[in-house]
Protein backbone atom coordinates (compact mmCIF):
# COMPACT_ATOMS: atom_id res chain seq x y z
CA UNK A 1 0.00 0.00 0.00
CA UNK A 2 1.43 3.39 -1.25
CA UNK A 3 2.18 5.68 1.73
CA UNK A 4 2.57 9.54 1.36
CA UNK A 5 4.34 11.54 3.91
CA UNK A 6 3.35 15.09 4.72
CA UNK A 7 5.57 17.21 6.37
CA UNK A 8 3.91 20.24 8.62
CA UNK A 9 6.12 22.83 6.25
CA UNK A 10 3.38 22.09 3.81
CA UNK A 11 2.19 25.11 2.18
CA UNK A 12 -1.27 26.72 3.18
CA UNK A 13 -4.11 26.82 1.28
CA UNK A 14 -3.01 29.58 -1.20
CA UNK A 15 -3.75 30.11 -4.88
CA UNK A 16 -0.22 31.05 -5.85
CA UNK A 17 2.55 29.20 -7.49
CA UNK A 18 4.15 26.31 -5.54
CA UNK A 19 6.88 23.90 -6.18
CA UNK A 20 6.12 20.02 -5.01
CA UNK A 21 9.27 17.65 -5.19
CA UNK A 22 8.20 14.25 -4.76
CA UNK A 23 10.28 11.22 -4.87
CA UNK A 24 8.79 7.91 -5.73
CA UNK A 25 9.85 4.47 -4.57
CA UNK A 26 9.04 1.40 -6.11
CA UNK A 27 9.12 -0.59 -8.98
CA UNK A 28 8.45 2.41 -11.45
CA UNK A 29 11.19 2.79 -13.77
CA UNK A 30 10.45 0.98 -17.09
CA UNK A 31 7.11 0.51 -16.63
CA UNK A 32 5.66 4.09 -18.43
CA UNK A 33 5.81 5.98 -15.25
CA UNK A 34 7.15 9.08 -16.21
CA UNK A 35 4.88 9.06 -19.47
CA UNK A 36 1.99 8.72 -16.82
CA UNK A 37 3.22 11.65 -14.32
CA UNK A 38 4.17 13.73 -17.07
CA UNK A 39 0.15 13.34 -18.82
CA UNK A 40 -1.17 14.07 -15.34
CA UNK A 41 1.11 17.23 -14.74
CA UNK A 42 0.52 18.73 -18.16
CA UNK A 43 -3.76 17.72 -17.95
CA UNK A 44 -3.61 20.18 -13.98
CA UNK A 45 -1.76 22.85 -15.92
CA UNK A 46 2.00 22.48 -14.48
CA UNK A 47 5.41 22.40 -15.90
CA UNK A 48 8.25 20.35 -14.02
CA UNK A 49 10.16 17.25 -14.70
CA UNK A 50 9.70 13.60 -13.95
CA UNK A 51 13.70 12.02 -13.58
CA UNK A 52 14.81 8.57 -13.28
CA UNK A 53 17.57 8.31 -10.54
CA UNK A 54 20.22 5.99 -10.64
CA UNK A 55 18.83 4.11 -7.28
CA UNK A 56 15.75 2.80 -9.39
CA UNK A 57 13.78 6.03 -7.85
CA UNK A 58 11.72 8.64 -10.13
CA UNK A 59 12.15 12.24 -9.02
CA UNK A 60 8.90 14.53 -10.02
CA UNK A 61 9.31 18.49 -9.66
CA UNK A 62 6.36 19.99 -10.26
CA UNK A 63 4.90 23.90 -10.08
CA UNK A 64 1.75 25.70 -10.54
CA UNK A 65 -0.96 26.28 -8.46
CA UNK A 66 -1.07 24.62 -4.63
CA UNK A 67 -4.41 22.61 -5.70
CA UNK A 68 -3.04 21.23 -9.02
CA UNK A 69 -0.04 20.11 -7.43
CA UNK A 70 -1.96 18.37 -4.78
CA UNK A 71 -3.62 16.69 -7.44
CA UNK A 72 -0.49 15.69 -9.09
CA UNK A 73 0.55 14.38 -5.65
CA UNK A 74 -2.54 12.37 -5.08
CA UNK A 75 -2.37 10.43 -8.44
CA UNK A 76 1.17 9.72 -8.19
CA UNK A 77 0.10 5.98 -5.79
CA UNK A 78 -1.94 4.89 -8.92
CA UNK A 79 0.92 5.50 -11.40
CA UNK A 80 2.05 1.87 -13.85
CA UNK A 81 4.32 -0.23 -11.95
CA UNK A 82 3.96 -0.50 -8.02
CA UNK A 83 4.38 2.52 -5.68
CA UNK A 84 5.98 1.74 -1.89
CA UNK A 85 6.10 5.14 -0.99
CA UNK A 86 6.13 8.84 -1.87
CA UNK A 87 8.31 11.78 -0.06
CA UNK A 88 7.02 14.63 -0.98
CA UNK A 89 8.90 18.52 -0.13
CA UNK A 90 7.26 22.00 -0.45
CA UNK A 91 8.42 25.40 -1.67
CA UNK A 92 8.12 28.25 -3.16
CA UNK A 93 8.00 28.27 -7.45
CA UNK A 94 11.07 29.12 -8.78
CA UNK A 95 9.94 29.64 -12.23
CA UNK A 96 12.26 28.93 -15.26
CA UNK A 97 10.40 25.40 -16.30
CA UNK A 98 8.48 24.96 -19.27
CA UNK A 99 5.96 21.91 -20.47
CA UNK A 100 6.83 18.50 -18.56
CA UNK A 101 9.75 16.97 -19.56
CA UNK A 102 11.01 12.90 -18.61
CA UNK A 103 14.30 12.68 -18.31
Amino acid sequence: MPVTSTPAGSPAGSASAVRLNAVVKGRVQGVGYRWFTRARALELGLVGTATNLDDGRVEVVAEGPREACLALLAALPAGPGRVDFVAERWGDARGGLTGFVER
